[in-house]
Order: structure tokens, then sequence, then C-alpha cells
């Protein structure tokens, strides 16, 4: 047998390596209210937490699942309906930051003299 030098790893079982870690309830609230009301994505939290996306995409439609309809607007609207206007909402008010901040830009550099030696 020739020596390669490359030693062969023990193989660890799939279900060894896994680790299972148990979020108390009070994070679990935290984070999924972070989810709604922070404007950042999911994956943002996530990472900023530690936890993995898919966890928290569990604990945001089971802490959904727990809250009472409201009427809005004269009509009945469930927290995910509720969760999902929310979203769109901010993404329209960045998407309107945006236009605002290229406005300003524009304004200013149409507002400005002209250089002498451009005419």
């Amino acid at each position: 047998m020739t020596d390669t030098g490359i030693q062969m790893k023990e193989r660890i079982p799939m279900e060894a390596k896994r680790k299972y870690i148990i979020y108390k309830e009070e994070f679990r609230r935290q984070a999924v209210e972070m989810v709604i009301h922070s404007g950042k994505t999911q994956a943002q939290v996530a990472r900023e937490l530690g936890c993995s996306e898919y966890s928290l995409n569990l604990w945001k439609k089971a802490y959904l699942r727990q809250q009472a309809p409201a009427e809005i607007d004269g009509e009945q609207r469930s927290p995910e309906q509720m969760f999902a206007e929310i979203r769109r909402l901010q993404k329209e008010n960045e998407y309107l930051k945006r236009q605002r901040e290229i406005l300003k830009k524009a304004m200013s550099i149409l507002g400005e003299e002209p250089n002498p030696g451009m005419r």
C-alpha cells in the first residue's frame, strides 16, 4: 500500500452533527415583531439574530395565527393580510424616498449656474 499522506476522516453520522437550539417564547415573539415592524427582510433579521430563516418563518406563521382578525375600513382583515399590507407600504415608502432623492439631485444640478467656459 502506498501512503499518499492523506488521512481519511472518520465519518460522523449526519444526525450527530445537527445542533438543536431551543429558543424561548419571548425571543421568538420579539424576533417576529422585528420582522413585522422593522422593515428588514426575514433573511436580514435571521442573520442578525443567529437563527435560521426557516425557523423564523415558522414562528411568524404561528404568531400571525394567534392574532385576532381586525376590522379596517369596514372590512375584516386577517393578520397575514395586514402583514402583507405593511410590507407593501414599506416597499412603497422606500421607493418614494429614492425618487425624492433623485429629484433633489436633479433640481440641484438644473439650478446651478453654468460655468463661463461652457457657453
